[in-house]
Order: structure tokens, then sequence, then C-alpha cells
């Protein structure tokens, strides 16, 4: 007989059932419910994710040719499309983003125990934004341009394991320093962000709050120079130097003395100009956080390309909303997976792998470390073998 669960209902078992039966309650997500539960939905939506499931057809009629296996889920039978889809949406989002951030726990635990990559003990943050494009004709109550919809995903990285740890989503004409003056850091914290966040005034209120950043300056940008400092021999640094905003409003706005950094990318022959308030660290140590800033891009291309974010199997907000967040549960799935396997999975391999093992009856743990291997047969398995010979 099979030890184990199928793969997919072990990994349904890393979300503690009390906290998801806690979430129900608090959103209230089973008011006037007929038998179809929030966990029924939870395993459709996360079943769409991880098993690429383009439509209702194919998330119901992939669940209903698993034959047996749905009792291991704690699902009895697979969804009706039309009751999946009502649904998606009229039962609250926000259920799914309190599992969100129930899960991002566990995945925080397990990623302690991951080396950081730069030595300081500041917290290094990255926020960004990404543009997920509608069909105005079915989704439009996201207009965005004359001819477009769309929404914005804002998302906030720490670099230690490169988790999402806050996320919004907002209409697509909603802009991204909107969001980021609703945001609060710990003191110390580093936060690297690009130039479309250019806030005079939330460069001074981090500044006196004791939060740090990085980012690029604007080239119309009015400065006078205060003190230059000594570059590092042999390193692609051109200037460092201490300056003051001129402009009227900008040195209005934002009166501390700041740091400008020019960097010379040799690899694409150009030039950054990087505008910070930490004047301690070393020029080298600030264009490396700037440049980690690319993770934030990494991720958001691996959402895209790995997970349902693009494509939508609801047209109403409360839909879309969570199936966005179901994909954040489920790139924190991958994330918590990648953290417990001894391999060094890349993301696209292990989602390709997982979808064509979800109901594979195989320990998950050991098949994260060694997939390929086969596993040795029971006895009982040699016996049915003879039998049909």
């Amino acid at each position: 007989m099979n030890k184990f669960n199928s793969m997919f209902g072990q990994i349904l078992q890393i979300f503690d059932k009390r906290d998801f039966l806690q979430a129900v309650r608090d959103t209230k997500a089973e008011r006037a419910s007929k038998g179809f539960t929030c966990w029924n939905q939870f395993v459709a939506m996360l079943f769409c994710q991880l098993g690429q499931a383009h439509s209702l057809r194919e998330i119901c009629g992939g669940l209903a040719t698993c034959l047996g296996k749905l009792k291991h889920l704690g699902i009895s039978d697979a969804p009706k499309r039309s009751t999946l889809s009502y649904a998606n949406e009229h039962r609250p989002w926000q259920l799914y983003q309190k599992m969100f951030f129930h899960l991002l726990d566990k995945c925080q635990s397990a990623g302690r125990l991951h080396k950081r990559k730069f030595r300081f003990k500041n917290k290094l943050f990255s926020l960004d934004a990404t543009v997920i494009e509608l069909c105005l004709s079915l989704f439009d109550w996201a207009a965005f341009r004359q001819t477009k919809g769309a929404v914005k995903l804002h998302l906030l990285l720490d670099h230690d394991g490169y988790l999402p740890v806050f996320a919004a989503v907002t209409e697509g004409d909603v802009h991204e320093i909107n969001v980021a003056r609703e945001l609060s850091f710990p003191k110390g914290s580093i936060v690297a962000i690009d130039m479309g966040y250019t806030d005079y005034t939330l460069y001074s209120r981090w500044t006196n709050d004791g939060v740090f950043f990085v980012t690029r300056q604007k080239g119309n940008a009015a400065y006078r120079v205060i003190a230059e400092h000594r570059v590092p021999e042999h390193r692609n640094i051109l200037k460092d130097q201490i300056i003051e905003l001129t402009g009227y409003y900008a040195r209005k706005d934002c009166p501390h003395r700041l740091r400008r950094i020019e960097v010379s990318d040799e690899e694409n022959n150009r030039t950054f100009v990087l505008l910070t308030n930490h004047l301690k660290f070393g020029a080298t140590t600030v264009a490396a956080i700037y440049k980690d800033r690319w993770q934030i891009e990494i991720f958001f291309k691996a959402i895209k390309q790995n997970l349902k974010i693009k494509t939508f199997v609801g047209t109403s907000k409360n839909a879309l909303l969570t199936q966005i967040w179901t994909a954040l549960i489920a790139i924190l799935l991958l994330k918590f997976l990648r953290f417990r396997s001894s391999l060094n999975w890349s993301l696209s391999n292990l989602v390709a792998m997982l979808r064509y093992n979800l109901f594979t009856y195989r320990d998950l743990w050991l098949w994260l470390d060694n997939p390929f291997e086969v596993p040795a047969m029971t006895p009982g398995d040699e016996q049915l073998m003879l039998a049909f010979r």
C-alpha cells in the first residue's frame, strides 16, 4: 500500500487548517454558503496555479479526472464551473490575503537558515510595481488608458530569502508613489527603489525616521557638491560626492545632505548616478545594493512566466484579486519548497516538475531532494505486477 498522500495533498498539509478556518471566520467568507466550502475553493484555485489550468473548465475537469484522489485533498467532489465562478466573484479575496501572510511566517522561518548576500545587519528591501494588462471590454472596471485596461501589483521584497512581505493590487492608473507613502519601515532599514519613486518629501521623512534609501538620481536634479570622497581603486566607481539639493521646492521638501555616486556599467557601456541618504557605507556597497534591486524584477518575471497571473478565469474585480493572491501564495509555496530542498532548483523547473507529479503518490520531501530516483517497490506492488503477467 502507498504510505504517502499525493504530492498535492502533502503540499496542502503545509497550511494549518486551524489558521484557514479562523481566516474564514474573520472574513465571513462562508456566510450563506450551501455545501461548497472555502477549502474546496482554495484547493481549486491553488490547482489552477500549480496545475497551470487556463480556464474554469480545465480546473474543474482536471480535478474531476483524479478519481478517488480528491479525498486526500480534503474535498469529496470536483466543483462545478458555475459554483466555482460564483464563489470567486462573491467570496472575499481577503481570505487569500490572510493565508498569504500565514504562509509567509513559515517561509521566513525556513529562509533564516540561508546565508545573507550582504554582511551588514540592516534589513534590505526592494519596492516596485508591475502592470498587468487586461482587456478593457471584459474588465471594464479596470480602465487604464483609452483603449486598455490594467491593474498594478505593488510589491515589497525582503532580500532575506527574496520573499514578498507586502503586496497591494490597485487600478493601473494609481502611481507607485501613493503606495510607497503608506508604508513604514523599521529603523535602520534600507529600501532600494527605482527613479519612478522620486519624492523629496518622502526622502526627508525616511531620513528623519532613520530609514535609508538607494535610488537613481534624475538627470535634471539641481544640486551643489559639498564634499568629494576618494573613490576606490580598480572598481567601477567614478565619483562619490556629498551634495545638497538647490532647487527651491526640492530643498524645501528635503533639506538633508545626500550622497551622489556615479557608477560605470562597462558591460552595457553606460553610467548610473545613484542617490542615497546613507553616508557611511562604501560606495561599492551602495552600488551592490542597487544592483541587487534587480531581484524584484526577476520576481515579477518569474511570477508572470510560471503562474497564472496574466490570464484570468473570472472577470470581476473580486475574482481577479482572488487569483492574484492565490498566485502570490503559490510563489511562497515554491520558495518554501526550495528552502526545504537540498537540490538547487530553478523556479521554472520546480513548477514544471510539480505540475507533472501533483497526483503522484511519493514522499514530497524525498522527491524534492532527488526527483529522478525511482522509488523501490513494496512487496504489495510486486504481487500486483505478477497478477497482471
